[in-house]
């Protein structure tokens, strides 16, 4: 008889897996739910069987955060580290990362390495945050370093939520007021439209700019819909190969707005992580390839590894960061002190916070800068469109009088 292997929850809701023979795969499914588990997925082997269609569901870093505050102090406490596991797998509402405790535990208990075990899922455990687990487990100060992971998780959750509550207004006010003058291109302008084809003359220049506009939307909204589809399907598989990555970034650094606070982003996101795996024990080449890695731009990706290809052939971390020409010179300064003195790791955690306040001021100056752009910008298309509708009936009235 054929051998299933099965996934699912037992009855108290905990993650269960396991073989099973039987007949046929309606038989071993049946089976299974006379012991009450709801199963997720079951295949024979040798070939899957998908039971359950299942999602791709990428760990959150919010949930992440919390997870290794959460860790911090229950090993601090002194529970065991399984019985950690055990808790927060029991107690964790995303089900993927519950899932994924579930299976760090049952390697640990093999015998695994806490970091090892992570090292298998990386969608919730990055290299950074294994790295540091490793270096934790090495020195005997595993507790020590969650907290500082959780603190660095935390700052960079704050950063993300700042970036992305930034952008919800622009994004809204823009897709706003584009719906609202794609309406009138296609309903309202036909209307007069209509009026000045039955009043007669010739229409005014802007006036007839409009109505061409107004007839191209009605005419051609399918295509140019079609249109921005393809190219915003061209420009994000542009953006997956190396040159399209390195020539967006590139251009995004150099934007007269964006650009300063992506690099601000970049410096903070590139000193707070530095410092935190330095200060974990994690070793200074492993280190700068991992924020490599995590700096979210190429342009100032290869800078990092350039940076690490120097440190490698022996000299100092401050004078390669001088050559990228990406870093501020006030963040070479004190990357350069930081190693004279021995407190690197110190000089960088100043740094990043010295910078995420400047993120702070940069997002709130942009906010306020943006909110008179979008008001002058709808103000005046809605203008133009108005007064282009309008023109023809002042002149008509001016015939009259």
């Amino acid at each position: 008889m054929p051998t299933y292997v099965w996934k699912g929850r037992g009855r108290g809701g905990q993650f269960e897996e396991g073989v099973l023979v039987a007949d046929s795969r309606e038989a071993a499914i049946a089976s299974l739910r006379r012991q009450q588990v709801r199963l997720s997925s079951i295949r024979q082997r040798g070939r899957q069987i998908p039971f359950m269609p299942r999602l791709p569901s990428r760990v959150g870093i919010k949930n992440l955060a919390i997870f290794t505050r959460q860790f911090s102090v229950m090993l601090d406490a002194g529970l065991p580290l399984v019985q950690c596991l055990e808790i927060l797998g029991d107690q964790q509402e995303h089900r993927k990362f519950r899932e994924i405790i579930n299976q760090v535990r049952s390697d640990v208990e093999s015998g695994s390495s806490l970091a090892d075990s992570m090292r298998k899922h990386p969608a919730a455990f990055d290299n950074l945050y294994t790295s540091m687990v490793a270096a934790g487990e090495a020195g005997g100060i595993l507790d020590i370093i969650l907290q500082r992971l959780s603190l660095y998780l935390e700052k960079l959750y704050k950063l993300r939520s700042q970036i992305r509550s930034a952008l919800i207004y622009p994004t809204t006010v823009i897709t706003i007021a584009i719906i609202v003058v794609w309406v009138i291109l296609w309903k309202v302008i036909p209307v007069f439209t209509q009026l000045f084809a039955g009043l007669g003359g010739e229409l005014p220049w802007l006036t007839r700019m409009v109505v061409k506009a107004s007839n191209l939307v009605a005419a051609y909204s399918w295509l140019i819909f079609l249109l921005i589809f393809f190219i915003a399907a061209a420009i994000r598989g542009y953006y997956k190969t190396d040159r399209g990555r390195r020539v967006i970034d590139g251009l995004l650094l150099r934007m007269p707005i964006i650009g300063p606070l992506i690099r601000k982003i970049a410096v903070a996101r590139f000193c707070r992580t530095l410092g935190t795996l330095t200060s974990s024990g994690v070793p200074i080449l492993d280190g700068l390839e991992i924020t490599a890695k995590t700096s979210g731009n190429a342009v100032i990706e290869d800078a990092i590894l350039a940076v690490r290809k120097s440190v490698e052939e022996g000299k100092t971390l401050s004078g390669p960061l001088r050559e990228t020409k990406v870093f501020p010179p006030m963040v070479v300064q004190m990357v350069n002190v930081g190693e004279q003195t021995g407190a690197l790791d110190q000089m960088l955690s100043k740094i990043a916070d010295f910078y995420e306040d400047e993120v702070d001021t940069a997002v709130a100056g942009m906010i306020k800068l943006l909110e008179p752009i979008m008001i002058v910008f709808l103000g005046g298309v809605i203008g133009i469109i108005v007064t282009a509708m309008y023109l023809p009936l002042y002149t008509i009235l001016g015939r009259i009088s």
